[in-house]
């Protein structure tokens, strides 16, 4: 969009990019002076809720100024005196303990005098009307959403420093975008401590540029966290826009994904408003908590892009939605059955077969019982097609464990699965956070993924073969003249940690059994 003009006909100063970083790095100075946040884990969501608000009243005044000009009703998602010009546009506007009042409070004095709900409590209260489901955003964001700081001088700080930002420039938008993206790098080193751990976005836009999602077609991350899937879905799909109608379809029939918890919600509703969806349609609960047997058609998608979270545990109610003999306490099995379900039986609109490319850890490739079954149905359902298999060091510090990328595609039985084994660079023994893995090494295995061809990396086993051996996809590369004995020490310790979590995996649906007997 075009640099819109402010209400009082001058243009909103242009920010460049190196003020933009230098307005963000003096906002989160001024946070870690307040003690009621410790670490990024809480300055990252405080910065995001004040920018989303900034970015929504930006966005409504566009809007007004449009109807205006069309002779058209608007109707605002948030209302006086509730918008960011009525309490944070004004730098002397109001602070302190008056300021924390207004924003935490279920009942206080409003900025314009009179008395009525704080500010989280009117967010946390609307509710759509329409069609437009922009209020059930705000809602269901801010449902998440607390204020940590203590100091409302500070605050208001904060808040002086993010209506810096303009959001009515496609440019800045573009800065601030990619600035974000660093704050969420950074947001995700911190969450690694915490067991959290997300997808590199080198491997997201592999998954992305070879499963093609078409404009048309709808595509679903039931594990979105922040959103990378989806986002990098959006930009593949904007650059098939050529029409009004293609837009509306972009952004209002194209992208899905479910989030439950709170933190990676509101980053992931806020990394997509910066990439331009208007009205992200991320469902706030477990995408598992649906029985399988009752997802029907109208439930299914077309291309379903994600890395869900593997080594979990989910509760009894949860593995009750499925079939009784495929029922495990590891949430990958489970999140696994749930794609296999949700992919459209028919050819999508753009003719082609719904699909998915799905992350996994090595355990789930030699995992046999429930895993065996659940993968035998897979062989025997679907079109397995390819198994890229990643090296050591990939998601590098979060967690050592080896991960694949299993695609596949409702056009069943597999007749053979092509592995590809990428590789690492030249005279490296894994990833590391310092040197981590670039989508240019991506390159060889994009231009071999049209030609099908076995070389020192690709190479493919017969599906019956597979199913015969207790469906353990778990196949070294037979030219590797590697074997487990004289792996390196690191790579060993992988290849052990990797076993651990398999044997990790058979103990929770032993202790499952054993619970469930009389």
């Amino acid at each position: 969009m075009a640099p819109k003009k402010k209400n009082n006909g001058t243009e909103a100063p242009m920010t460049t990019t190196q003020a933009l970083g230098s307005l963000l790095k003096t906002a989160r100075d001024i946070m870690r002076k307040d003690k009621g946040l410790n670490g990024d884990l809480d300055r990252l969501p405080l910065l995001t809720w004040i920018m989303f608000l900034k970015f929504l009243d930006d966005l409504e005044q566009q809007g007004e100024e449009e109807a205006l000009l069309a002779r058209k009703k608007f109707r605002a998602a948030i209302e006086p005196p509730y918008r960011w010009r009525d309490w944070a546009a004004n730098p002397q506007g109001i602070t302190g303990d008056e300021l924390l009042s207004f924003i935490n409070q279920d009942e206080t004095r409003r900025p314009d005098g009179s008395r009525g709900l704080g500010l989280f409590a009117h967010l946390r209260a609307l509710t759509s009307a329409n069609g437009d489901n922009r209020r059930d955003v705000i809602a269901t964001v801010f449902r998440g959403v607390d204020n940590r700081m203590k100091s409302g001088y500070l605050l208001r700080d904060v808040i002086n420093k993010v209506a810096g930002i303009h959001f009515t420039s496609s440019e800045e938008l573009h800065t601030l975008g990619a600035l974000y993206e660093t704050m969420l790098r950074e947001m995700r080193d911190a969450a690694g401590d915490s067991g959290e751990f997300y997808t590199p976005r080198p491997v997201v836009r592999f998954m992305v540029d070879v499963t093609d999602p078409r404009l048309g077609e709808t595509v679903l991350d039931p594990a979105s966290g922040t959103g990378g899937f989806l986002v990098e879905a959006l930009t593949h799909l904007s650059k098939q826009v050529k029409t009004v109608s293609n837009r509306k379809t972009l952004q209002s029939e194209s992208l899905f994904g479910y989030e439950p918890k709170p933190l990676p919600y509101l980053l992931g509703q806020m990394n997509l408003l910066l990439h331009g969806l208007d009205a992200p349609q991320i469902d706030p609960g477990n995408a598992l908590r649906f029985k399988l047997s009752e997802i029907g058609e109208k439930e299914r998608v077309d291309v379903i892009l994600t890395n869900p979270p593997f080594g979990g545990e989910e509760e009894k109610g949860i593995q009750g939605n499925f079939p009784a003999d495929r029922q495990t306490a590891e949430t990958a099995l489970l999140f696994l059955q749930l794609i296999m379900r949700k992919l459209h039986r028919q050819p999508t609109a753009a003719g082609r077969n719904a699909r998915a490319a799905v992350v996994v850890p090595d355990g789930i490739l030699f995992g046999d019982g429930v895993c065996a079954r659940i993968k035998e149905e897979l062989l025997r359902e679907f079109n397995l097609h390819t198994i890229v298999r990643l090296p050591s060091g990939v998601f590098s510090p979060y967690t050592p464990i080896r991960t694949n990328i299993l695609f596949f595609e409702r056009a069943g039985p597999t007749k053979e699965v092509w592995y590809y084994e990428h590789p690492l660079p030249t005279g490296r023994k894994n990833y590391t956070k310092t040197l981590p893995l670039q989508f240019d090494e991506f390159g060889d295995c994009v231009a071999w993924w049209s030609q099908r061809r076995e070389s020192d990396h690709a190479w493919n086993v017969p599906a019956e073969e597979l199913i015969t051996s207790n469906c353990n996809l778990d196949r070294k590369n037979p030219r590797s003249k590697v074997d487990l004995e004289h792996l390196p020490p690191d790579q060993l310790a992988d290849e052990i940690l990797s076993k651990e979590l398999l044997i990790t995996e058979l103990l929770q649906d032993i202790k499952a059994t054993l619970r469930a007997r009389p």
